[in-house]
């Protein structure tokens, strides 16, 4: 199953399209990506071939996709998951959560986080413990921090803001782009349900947090406002 898994994402291997994702995705020296590998192939595919396969592949087969050294057919094995995991019962969802927890090495770009940990961490804690969080917020690892928060969209939906809130707290000061990005995002979707809750976190931070933090979380926002902000701002 697995050869032919590999196989037919193989024929859909674009080499034009790999070299622009290798830029694309910063996999140079230095930079957040660096060393990963792309056969150059569309998400669209991807998940065609983990809907056509979700169903008759193991945890362990998973597993073995998900530890690949090509970016893509890492993200069609997180695909897999997410569909496994909406089929599954309470037991083995809590599996899939503790699986995605043990793999965050793999889940090592912006898009395989995004696309996946809202449905695997963030809807499997909806109305459970969330430490789990917190404790991710802190790692040295750029991608377990990018969980933490992009997590919170689970709770979000369902106006429950205060996680995503006190975890943008915890990272409003983080050097990272990415995770500057994640932050103004969380305090932009929480501020479409519940516009009071993000200006009074922003009247706390909007003067020393991370300037793209800000402009997304604003970006939202009537002119006029998103003109005070960035002009009483003091961040860079």
């Amino acid at each position: 199953m697995l050869k032919q898994i590999i196989k037919e994402l193989q024929r859909h291997a674009d080499k034009q399209r790999a070299a622009h994702s290798l830029r694309f995705f910063k996999t140079g020296p230095g930079e957040y990506g660096e060393g990963d590998k792309f056969l150059g192939i569309t998400t669209p595919i991807e998940r065609k071939i983990a809907k056509k396969y979700y169903k008759s592949i193991s945890i362990d087969e998973v597993q073995i996709l998900l530890s690949n050294r090509f970016h893509d057919i890492r993200m069609t094995a997180l695909f897999i998951l997410i569909l496994k995991n909406k089929k599954a019962v309470e037991k083995t969802k809590k599996e899939y959560f503790d699986f995605y927890l043990k793999n965050t090495k793999y889940i090592n770009n912006w898009d395989l986080v995004d696309v996946t940990c809202r449905d695997i961490i963030g809807e499997y804690l909806v109305g459970k413990d969330r430490k789990i969080l917190y404790r991710l917020s802190k790692s040295k690892n750029l991608w377990e921090r990018r969980i933490s928060i992009i997590s919170t969209f689970a709770f979000i939906k369902r106006n429950d803001f205060n996680d995503g809130l006190k975890i943008a707290e915890i990272l409003v000061n983080d050097k990272h782009g990415l995770i500057q990005k994640a932050v103004g995002w969380t305090l932009r979707e929480i501020g479409k349900k519940d516009f009071s809750r993000e200006e009074k976190f922003l009247s706390k931070y909007y003067k020393v947090m991370g300037r793209t933090a800000l402009r997304y979380a604003i970006e939202k926002f009537p002119e006029a406002k998103r003109k005070f902000y960035l002009t009483k701002s003091k961040s860079v």
